[in-house]
């Protein structure tokens, strides 16, 4: 039995290919191209127990096109495994040969393989999660640059009614004024289509 671990990277990845005893049958590092992996990997598909990609921010083509090629696999959940932690030192070899290792042994931690047709709206969601921290960052800062310059504090619903023209009115320092009006187009942008 063999087993397959991809350290992947934004434009190529290491792939390692080892037998039942660790031993590397096959390792190369290749661009990030579908059909150059899927050429690499086809030798040893039938004896593969399973390919084991990084779950990184750009996993999606590669487990979606090794799947639909009849690779069965896994992803690793790289803030899991031991070696992970810190700085990697090693080496991208390394990190391919350790994943499959760990595959072999049972005892990789793997993420879920979210399926395509459901993965756009929990992309959305994180997308809407990104957007509404980002609109309490421009409310925070709105309202202590406000506490800085005036004393007082101000309710977000307050902040949230602000236009350019009372920010205006508060007589602020010019190049306070610019930033609080920065911060309030960044969360008028965000309102707007999100919130």
């Amino acid at each position: 039995m063999l087993f397959c671990g991809l350290d992947l990277h934004s434009n190529n990845c290491f792939v390692v290919v080892s037998d039942d005893a660790d031993k590397v049958v096959y390792s190369k590092r290749l661009p990030n191209d579908l059909a150059a992996i899927r050429d690499a990997l086809s030798p040893y598909q039938h004896e593969l127990f399973g390919v084991v990609v990084e779950s990184t921010y750009n996993w999606y083509w590669l487990v979606d096109g090794l799947m639909a090629a009849g690779y069965s696999l896994h992803l690793a959940n790289t803030t899991a495994i031991k070696q992970y932690d810190g700085l990697k030192h090693r080496g991208d070899e390394s990190d391919a040969r350790h994943l499959a290792h760990i595959l072999r042994l049972g005892l990789l931690p793997e993420g879920h393989i979210m399926p395509q047709p459901i993965r756009a709206v929990r992309d959305l969601a994180r997308k809407r999660m990104q957007l509404v921290q980002q609109r309490t960052t421009q409310l925070v800062a709105i309202q202590t640059c406000l506490m800085q310059q005036t004393g007082e504090t101000v309710a977000a619903n307050d902040i949230k009614r602000l236009t350019c023209s009372l920010v205006d009115a508060l007589a602020l320092e010019p190049g306070t004024a610019v930033g609080i009006k920065a911060n309030l187009f960044v969360l008028q942008a965000i309102n707007v289509g999100w919130i």
